[in-house]
This record gives structure tokens, C-alpha cells and sequence, in this order.
């Protein structure tokens, strides 16, 4: 199995609702870190699992969408709880659009909200 990673940082703002977490309540941003996993049986003609330039230029334009905004006001958050779950849920779901990924390949995304602290979403 030949895996691939591509890691891109950004900020976002957001707030969470629902539960009393402290200062977590309270809007407050985060450097998260944004990390894609390709894995797959077979190489290309050219030796790549997937072509790096397609999967970065995809990740610079959804993190375009989020960059220094609240995530709360957006509508994929509309009326629940920002989670880094929830977050790394939406961005997996949103490169999968941008992209094609080869029969037997598999995509997972990590999504850092700090230095010891991420959540997962793929197969």
C-alpha cells in the first residue's frame, strides 16, 4: 500500500454552542492543521499514487472559503456545534468533490485544532 500526505495550515475562527465549555463559548480562533492521506494498491504511469499539484491546489481553495472567518456563520454549521469532527467531516466531503481519486484509492483528512488535539474522517 503507498500512502501520501499533503499538510496545509490555516486560521478559523469559531464558538461553541450547546454545552457550557468555558472560554470555549466564547468566539476564539485556531491554527488548524489540515492533513490529507491518500493511500492505493498501484502507482501511475508517472510513479504518483495521486498527483500532488491536483490535491494542493484543492485544499488552497476550500481553505480559501474558511480562512479567517467564524465558522459558525457558516451554512454547513448552521445551528450545531463547530467540532473539529464536524470540521474534518466537511472538509473531507468537500475535496472529494474537487477531486477524482483513482479505483483503489482511499482518502482520510486529519484536522489539528492545536499541538496535541485532532479528529479524523474517511474510510
Amino acid at each position: 500500500m503507498y500512502t501520501l500526505a499533503v499538510k496545509r495550515a490555516f486560521f478559523a475562527n469559531h464558538y461553541l454552542i450547546g454545552g457550557d465549555w468555558g472560554h470555549e463559548n466564547q468566539p476564539h480562533t485556531h491554527e488548524y492543521q489540515w492533513q490529507v492521506i491518500i493511500s492505493g494498491t498501484h502507482l501511475d504511469k508517472h510513479g504518483y499514487v495521486v498527483d500532488i499539484v491536483d490535491i494542493e491546489n484543492a485544499m488552497e481553495t476550500i481553505i480559501a472559503r474558511f480562512q479567517n472567518t467564524t465558522l459558525n456563520y457558516h451554512v454547513e454549521f448552521a445551528d450545531i456545534n463547530p467540532s473539529l469532527e464536524r470540521f474534518a467531516k466537511i472538509l473531507w466531503h468537500e475535496l472529494t468533490e474537487k477531486i477524482t481519486l483513482p479505483e483503489g484509492t482511499s482518502l482520510q483528512v486529519k484536522l489539528w485544532e492545536n499541538t496535541s488535539c485532532w479528529a479524523g474522517f474517511g474510510p
